[in-house]
């Protein structure tokens, strides 16, 4: 298959099921609202080593959001006891100790509920308000007083869509990495979790030489050591490699996702070959055909 001149290969991208939890995060100006988001969402890349998967969704205007404020939106995603861990501990040390801030759920469904228990922070001094329609606890801080809505709301979504792209240079790759993390950041409900939404260092699970690593360097994809290795994947020409991993709240959503972010990589010009990462139908139930971005 091809799409603008590149090789698209037929293949799948395997997604598997978790929990995801999305939250509202505002504050005074837009700037200080990015800075909390940001800090809420910090080493949450891979599950492999991260308590969670996490990701700023988008920018929610004044117009959308409770206190009439600008905000983040931002994704949360995991196994559902640890999601219940990860947002309490995110909103108490990232967001509680930011400027200005409030937390509202962001309504990414109720199929479970994540009780916010920071009002005991207040000391007995917390009281509860009404915000926007909605009920919320005041906490009194150094700063003024810290707004939280008191539950946050989770439902079942999808991690692990993904792709690779394939470039005749570094700078060719990343810059069709950088267009395909633009083109998903419009499709609502989805997050590309790592740094700046691209994977550099794609793993492989254990290690052929360190028992005792629990994932390494997918070396089939390293084109630094395509002449070393026996089944490399890269292609003659290809000199960077850089994937493109999505979690969302729904099949849907991945599938709009990697639809737009495959166009997108695919429209640079150095982009040779887009492929994507599975493991036979093992890691989880959700396929992404790349056939269907196209």
């Amino acid at each position: 298959m091809e799409f603008n001149g590149v090789i698209l290969e037929d293949t799948y991208a395997e997604g598997f099921p978790v929990w995801a939890a999305r939250v509202i995060i505002t504050a005074v100006t837009k700037e200080w609202a990015m800075k909390a988001a940001t800090e809420a969402t910090g080493f949450a890349t891979s599950t492999i080593g991260c308590p969670c998967e996490a990701g700023i969704e988008r920018f929610v205007p004044a117009s959308e959001t409770p206190d009439h404020r600008p905000g983040y939106a931002i994704m949360l995603c995991c196994g559902k006891k640890a999601l219940k861990e990860q947002v309490l501990e995110r909103i108490a040390e990232c967001v509680l100790t930011a400027p200005t801030t409030a937390v509202f759920n962001g309504k990414a469904g109720l199929e479970e509920i994540i009780p916010i228990k920071l009002h005991f922070f207040g000391d007995g001094y917390e009281s509860k308000v009404v915000v926007g329609g909605i009920n919320c606890w005041s906490i009194p801080i150094m700063g003024g007083n810290f707004i939280v809505e008191e539950e946050i709301g989770a439902i079942k979504g999808v991690a692990g869509g993904n792709f690779l792209i394939m470039g005749d240079s570094q700078m060719s790759a990343l810059i069709a990495a950088q267009a395909a993390v633009d083109a998903i950041s419009c499709v609502p409900g989805t997050i590309t979790p790592f740094p700046g939404g691209v994977v550099s260092s794609g793993s492989k699970v254990g290690s052929l030489k360190y028992k005792f690593m629990g994932a390494s360097t997918n070396e089939k994809f390293c084109p630094t050591i395509r002449e070393k290795v026996p089944e490399t994947a890269i292609p003659e020409g290809v000199k960077a490699v850089y994937e493109i991993v999505i979690d969302g709240v729904s099949e849907a959503a991945i599938n709009e996702a990697m639809k737009v972010g495959v166009q997108a990589a695919c429209r640079v010009p150095g982009v040779v070959k887009i492929t994507a990462g599975n493991y036979g139908g093992n890691l989880g139930p959700f396929k992404f055909y790349l056939k269907d971005c196209i």
